[in-house]
C-alpha cells in the first residue's frame, strides 16, 4: 500500500543557510522579533534591484509572510509579484557575505546578482 504525499509549494523558498544567518543575527541582537524583509526597487544596472533589511515590527496586513523553522521573511505586495518562486540564500564567497536571490522570473541579471530585469 502506498501513501500519497502532498506538496505545498512556497511562494518564496529559504535555504538552510539563509535561515541559519537570520537565526544567528536574532541571537546576536538578542531580539526574537527580528524578521528578514526582502523587497524589490527600481534601479541597479538591470532595471530592478533586490533589497534586504531587518524588521522587528509585525507584518503589515498586506505583507506576504514566509516561515521556516523559527525564521520569518516578509515581502510587501508590490515586491512579491517579482519574487514569486524565488529562493533566498545566504552566501559567503570571494565577493563577501550576503543574502542573494535566485529568481526564475528574471530574464537577465547583473554580474553581482543584485539587480535583474524581466
Amino acid at each position: 500500500m502506498s501513501v500519497v504525499e502532498s506538496y505545498i509549494p512556497s511562494i518564496l523558498a529559504l535555504t538552510d543557510s539563509a535561515v541559519e544567518k537570520v537565526r544567528s543575527l536574532k541571537i546576536e541582537e538578542q531580539n526574537d522579533k527580528l524578521k528578514l524583509r526582502v523587497y524589490v526597487t527600481g534601479g541597479g544596472c538591470s532595471g530592478f534591484q533586490y533589497g534586504f533589511s531587518f524588521d522587528e515590527k509585525s507584518a503589515a496586513e498586506d505583507d506576504t509572510s514566509v516561515e521556516k523553522l523559527d525564521v520569518t521573511v516578509l515581502v510587501d505586495p508590490l515586491s512579491i509579484q517579482y519574487l514569486a518562486g524565488s529562493t533566498v540564500d545566504y552566501r559567503v564567497d570571494l565577493m563577501g557575505s550576503r543574502f542573494t536571490i535566485t529568481n526564475p522570473n528574471a530574464v537577465t541579471t547583473c554580474g553581482c546578482g543584485a539587480s535583474f530585469s524581466l
